[in-house]
């Protein structure tokens, strides 16, 4: 196992190239199942997350090959209803997708209750429930999800709670289901526009992507097609917010602005300077910024992904701001890691109060999450002195090569092989 070290106090300089999007690689992998010819899939990330959806296409007989450029062509030719209980789908959240795919192309699956970062309850009840709606029968059995139906068939679905997961799962299953579907109540996040996008490229009728109604008219087939993914708005986010607390000009390449319209609001806000280019960002900060209070909402509003990066940033304004993330109400075991660095920070219920500007100190820390190691590492370039942070695993399962990213922009930070006794202390706490 590995840590990550970083030495506080360097300005960041330079470019930054932003990765294709970690939110639409682990549903456009399993979308490839559907097909009958092979799907390529251009600009995937190069994080732990597609590794491990690679494996699992593996196992249930797909032939997975890597492409320039970090593509990969799968061929589901040969894939089978393999019942997949257990192992890698509890790594990753996302493993879930494997039953709309698998669902809609055989007819049936058997998934291992999905993993992934621990961030409160988020139960699957509407994926089941659109399941369920197209003529599937779903159980739990042994602690994996059984999915079975003789034919699916086109229903009017209502998503009583805005999901990413279940909007996306649905359309999986619908598109080659008989007849029409229409999903209301949908989310709108841009990674859904994506997945349509290749379920579109791949035969499928889709209409209404990225707004609140989605309509689906299955079809028998669909076949292999060539995708290129979008680019990774909360990565971008994440470089954009760590410029703003420590950049003195960085400019954040393959970005789309639109996606980000909350976030740079929010930052304009505070006092950071953001010029906006076709595909590009240049963040320029001020020594003093002002807080502000963020509320999480789903899209378009502040990304709930982004809340515990933009609470490490609220350290530094002056000032104090209220984070409240109404999507994930258990999100903020980062905050005691903050504490260890003299944030001045506490939890209220849904929110998070940061009372700034403090300087923070170099410490010991563990990434509980994905988005807490981000917050993390934005905190420990702004500290003085060196911080050590465990957990690195949860980060590389979203970010790609962030510890080069961040050399190249000018920070001091590097890698370190934990020793054994290490190891344990952080396996037992």
């Amino acid at each position: 196992m590995q840590k990550i070290l970083v030495e506080g106090g360097n300005l960041l300089k330079g470019r930054v190239k932003i990765s294709g999007a970690k939110n639409s690689a682990v549903a456009l992998l399993p979308a490839a199942i559907l097909a009958e010819s092979p799907v390529t899939i251009e600009g995937l990330p190069d994080i732990s997350d597609v590794e491990t959806l690679s494996h699992l296409l593996e196992e249930i007989g797909g032939v997975v090959t890597k492409e320039d450029d970090q593509g990969l062509t799968i061929d589901p030719a040969n894939m089978t209803s393999m019942p997949l209980p257990n192992g890698k789908v509890k790594k990753l959240r996302a493993s879930y997708y494997f039953m709309g795919a698998m669902l809609g192309r055989f007819k049936q699956a058997v998934i291992g209750l999905p993993g992934g970062c621990y961030l409160g309850p988020r139960p699957i009840d509407q994926h089941i429930k659109g399941f369920e709606a197209l003529g599937a029968q779903v159980t739990n059995e042994q602690g994996a999800i059984y999915l079975r139906a003789d034919e699916l068939r086109g229903a009017r679905i209502y998503l009583d709670v805005v999901s990413v997961g279940a909007t996306i799962n649905i359309m999986l299953a619908a598109v080659r289901a008989k007849g029409k579907t229409v999903i209301e109540n949908a989310a709108k996040e841009p990674e859904i526009i994506d997945v349509a996008t290749l379920l579109t490229s791949m035969g499928a009728k889709i209409k209404g992507a990225g707004t609140d109604v989605i309509r689906i008219e299955g079809v028998d087939q669909l076949y292999g097609c060539q995708h290129t993914i979008i680019p990774d708005r909360i990565e971008a986010g994440t470089y954009t917010i760590l410029a703003a607390s420590q950049g003195e000009e960085v400019v954040i390449d393959n970005v789309i602005p639109q996606h980000l319209e909350s976030l740079l609001a929010k930052l304009r806000e505070m006092g950071v300077e953001i010029i906006e280019g076709e595909e590009q960002l240049t963040v320029r900060t001020r020594e003093k910024l002002k807080s502000v209070d963020v509320k999480t909402l789903v899209y378009p509003g502040f990304p709930t992904d982004l809340q515990q990066p933009f609470t490490a940033l609220l350290t530094k304004a002056q000032g104090t701001g209220v984070v409240t993330d109404t999507i994930y109400q258990a999100r903020f075991k980062h905050i005691d890691e903050l504490r260890r660095m003299n944030a001045q920070v506490k939890v209220e219920g849904g929110a998070s109060i940061v009372t700034g500007a403090v300087q923070l100190e170099g410490a010991k820390v563990k990434a509980s999450d994905l988005r807490a190691g981000a917050a993390l590492i934005i905190a420990a370039l702004m500290a003085d002195g060196i911080t050590e942070i465990t957990g690195v695993e949860h980060i590389d399962r979203g970010y790609e090569r962030i510890t080069e990213k961040l050399l190249a922009l000018g920070a001091n930070i590097w890698r370190e092989e934990m020793s054994e006794q290490e190891v344990e202390q952080f396996q037992n706490s």
